[in-house]
């Protein structure tokens, strides 16, 4: 179930922080994807919370394999 159709309590968010030591890249990094709109984010405050099922599918959707063609 996608986490737009999932119940708010039952959805894991992330701080910036946090994508970034699980995506092992810099908070600004983080940042930047975003604001592209690359990785969805919800705004509290001044900061921002990230659906946890979303970095796992940014990271699934970055993948890039070994295809031969």
């Amino acid at each position: 179930m996608a986490d737009a159709e999932r119940p708010l309590n039952e959805v894991n968010f992330l701080t910036v922080a946090e994508v970034a030591s699980v995506m092992r890249v810099s908070k600004m990094t983080v940042y930047r994807l975003v604001h592209h709109g690359e990785l969805p984010a919800i705004r509290v405050g001044r900061s921002f919370r990230v659906p946890e099922q979303a970095v796992h599918d940014y990271l699934r959707d970055s993948y890039v394999g070994s295809e031969t063609a």
